[in-house]
């Protein structure tokens, strides 16, 4: 139960066990509801990225109802679709940490649900482009909100694989946008100005559905225990606990016996939580893990939006593969991307986060640096290229998926939504729109020597990253997140902020 004091300031202050309840909690079905509800949108994206990539050839055909050419799809639509992710994960994130995690990510999806209907009406460019960007805010706004709610829902011994896993199911939708775009494509079945607006329809149909099942999730407990609302957060975990404990109990027999809760967390409600508060915390009180975060963001957008962006557009290029056909190989290495974090993420659970991040950056660089050897010396073809692939992504999924739990998961609680929106937008600002722009320049003409060159650019993007993290990951595994970093407004006796306090 929560105590509740009041300060001779005036201000309240707050004795709760709510964060230790939530993490002692089993698996249970209540966890399932939650993921489904929030994890679902990363399918979203996947579908989103993926969509754009292999409809760019045919939007640039005559006939297509847009005046548009590939290299405008896949470069200035697609920076514009990263600026609006960046732009809204920025805005919605400071309201994600004032206003709560639920509010918010009903208002993301929303958003997005706007820009994706749009896009599939626009009939031209401009509007194409224009639509693209509010489609990128809304999905901007939803890494933060979603992030920071499932690392506060979930148990801390599972928080690493079940991130790791939530992340990598934008490979689910990207499978799944890769074999609709075949058939939506696909001019014997549907007109060739009305199959890629069906397509992105789709899109707007599944989010309606996330959007029911979302009003089931709650807020997150813990962010109530920061905004002076303790007793609704007790609530929440009282509720919680019932539901778990009569599954467990209907599925088992026998009655759920919890341990007790190791520690409790004071609040202050008077402490700031302001906007410069939050920013002196991460420059000054976290520097090692704020470049950290960096190193991390910008290694896998620069990767994954270039070449997510543009596989299509080499495999025409190079290997002759018809438009509609495209749909097929991106399929291929979509699943390589999704077994992944499924595979690896327990290991960052059990092996730890800096062995796991480290290798997984590292790995994917240098395997990405053989690929691009044997592309230019002519070595591959359509298939062989794309069994490359599927190596260098089901290694680099993984530590992308990696970078948003590490920012998730290494700053206070005030700060998370707005730490995850910082890094990503900056992040993917350098590596998110440059990346498809560059790229896009350099395999528009078809030259070897030009798109051997962007992979090397993102090889050695990644291994940076990975070098960076072998130094400086912090070893969260199967930690409270209050332990790896205190709350701003925590009152603990005897300790300060900083990175001396977390063991290394």
């Amino acid at each position: 139960m929560s105590r509740t004091d009041t300060a001779a300031t005036g201000g309240t202050t707050v004795t709760t066990q709510v964060p230790a309840r939530l993490d002692r909690l089993p698996w249970s079905v209540w966890h399932t509801r939650i993921l489904i509800g929030l994890g679902a949108v990363w399918i979203l994206d996947g579908l989103e990225v993926t969509v754009v990539g292999n409809v760019a050839g045919r939007l640039s055909e005559e006939g297509s109802g847009l005046d548009i050419t590939s290299a405008q799809v896949t470069g200035p639509a697609a920076a514009l679709y990263v600026a609006g992710a960046c732009s809204g994960a920025l805005v919605f994130a400071w309201l994600t940490d004032r206003y709560g995690r639920k509010r918010l990510f009903m208002v993301t999806l929303a958003v997005y649900l706007a820009g994706t209907a749009l896009t599939a009406l626009a009939t031209e460019a401009w509007m194409f482009f224009v639509f693209r960007f509010v489609t990128g805010l809304g999905i901007g706004g939803e890494y933060a909100a979603i992030n920071s709610a499932i690392d506060e829902l979930m148990p801390a011994r599972f928080r690493g694989r079940v991130d790791l896993g939530v992340n990598g199911t934008f490979w689910l939708g990207a499978a799944g946008g890769a074999l609709l775009s075949v058939v939506m494509l696909n001019t014997a079945i549907f007109p060739i100005d009305v199959g890629w607006r069906l397509t992105f329809g789709l899109g707007v149909v599944l989010g309606f559905v996330i959007l029911l099942v979302r009003r089931h999730v709650p807020e997150s407990p813990r962010w109530l225990c920061m905004h002076g609302r303790a007793d609704e957060a007790e609530a929440l975990v009282d509720e919680a606990e019932k539901q778990i404990a009569e599954h467990v109990e209907e599925r088992t027999g026998k009655p759920l016996e919890l341990p007790e809760p190791r520690g409790e967390l004071t609040i202050d409600s008077s402490k700031s939580r302001s906007l410069a508060a939050i920013g002196r915390t991460l420059v000054r009180d976290y520097p090692k893990r704020s470049v950290l975060g960096l190193a991390l963001f910008i290694g896998q957008a620069f990767l994954y939006n270039a070449i997510t962006f543009g596989y299509g557009s080499i495999l025409e290029k190079f290997y002759d593969v018809p438009t509609d056909r495209t749909g097929y190989y991106f399929a291929v290495i979509a699943v390589g991307n999704l077994m992944g974090p499924l595979l690896l993420g327990p290991l960052f659970d059990s092996v730890g986060r800096r062995v796991m991040i480290t290798s997984t950056y590292v790995g994917s660089g240098i395997a990405l640096f053989v690929t691009a050897w044997l592309f230019g010396e002519g070595h591959l073809n359509a298939v062989t290229l794309t069994a490359c692939w599927c190596v260098v992504l089901f290694i680099a999924s993984t530590g992308a998926s990696s970078a948003y739990l590490t920012v998730s998961e290494i700053f206070p609680m005030e700060a998370r939504a707005s730490a995850i929106a910082l890094f990503y937008a900056v992040g993917t600002a350098a590596g998110g729109i440059a990346g498809p722009l560059v790229f896009s320049d350099l395999t528009e003409q078809g030259d070897v020597s030009d798109t051997v060159l962007a992979f090397c650019i993102g090889a050695a993007l990644m291994t940076i990253a990975g070098i960076v993290a072998g130094f400086l990951a912090v070893r969260a595994e199967r930690r409270s997140l209050e332990d790896i970093a205190a709350p701003l407004q925590a009152v603990s006796p005897g300790t300060s902020p900083g990175d001396a306090t977390t063991p290394r």
